[in-house]
């Protein structure tokens, strides 16, 4: 009995290890400008070479993964790009900015008194501190050689996915497509970016975190502004519908088969 607690508990500690070392693959970095300092994992494809053109991919987290370390971000999302599968067919550069605990990837006016919580999301305020330096770092990497310009994404869950659609409003030329996982945004800034970037949202129909009525109004907005967006409404899905989400097996295909329009 012994023998067998012991090699249980080696194995964990192996399994452990071997998923701590897959994260490694992302490696830290810092983004400075200024005295603000964005933390963020950079995966590079296998062979990287500057010689060639990648996609870029950029992911956004939730609230839960706020913080300072840079890593706790790699929590959700990041297994999907490390797949070995999925590496050898999308080879691309992804991108996971952590954003700090007492900041948030949107300027949306949140109300956790309520559930699902409360947000308004306004349009003509300026980008919160961590979104802005997201931007910066966006900016810096489309414009170095090893980058196909035609094929930046970007997607998040929860806070991130009120991330995605508020990055798509401000940055409307950037993104060839993007994926929204229980988020939500201002339909009224839609318009800017429907006929420009693919969408794909997703959302969980017991969402009572984040009102899956946030999504179908952007989607809705999207509709009416002439974009032709996907959205899966999971009907047994809560909060976590990113789980969802990212065992769809045509996600990836569809966001590396976009191109900017």
């Amino acid at each position: 009995m012994k023998q067998l607690k012991f090699f249980l508990a080696f194995c964990l500690i192996l399994f452990l290890g071997t998923i701590e070392a897959q994260q490694d693959l992302y490696e830290g970095k810092e983004f400075i400008k200024g005295n603000d300092t964005l933390k963020y994992r950079m995966l590079l494809p296998k062979d990287f070479s500057e010689e060639k053109q990648y996609p870029i991919v950029l992911f956004l987290h939730g609230a839960g993964e706020r913080g300072n370390d840079n890593k706790k971000q790699l929590v959700h999302g990041s297994k999907l790009f490390l797949n070995q599968m999925n590496r050898g067919a999308f080879p691309a550069i992804v991108i996971f900015p952590q954003c700090p605990r007492n900041s948030y990837w949107s300027n949306a006016k949140v109300d956790r008194t309520t559930k699902p919580i409360s947000l308004v999301y306004p349009l003509n305020e300026p980008p919160t501190k961590a979104l802005d330096l997201v931007i910066q770092l966006m900016e810096e990497y489309v414009g170095k050689p090893y980058v196909d310009n035609n094929k930046i994404y970007v997607g998040g869950l929860s806070m991130g996915g009120m991330g995605t659609f508020e990055i798509l409003n401000r940055k409307p030329n950037m993104f060839a497509a993007a994926f929204a996982i229980c988020g939500g945004g201002n339909p009224h800034g839609v318009k800017e970016y429907a006929n420009k970037t693919e969408l794909w949202v997703f959302h969980g129909a017991k969402d009572d975190v984040v009102n899956p009525q946030l999504s179908v109004s952007m989607v809705n907005a999207y509709l009416e502004a002439g974009g032709k967006p996907n959205f899966s409404l999971y009907a047994n899905d809560n909060h976590n519908s990113w789980d969802s989400a990212f065992a769809e097996p045509n996600l990836l295909p569809w966001l590396f088969s976009k191109s900017k329009k």
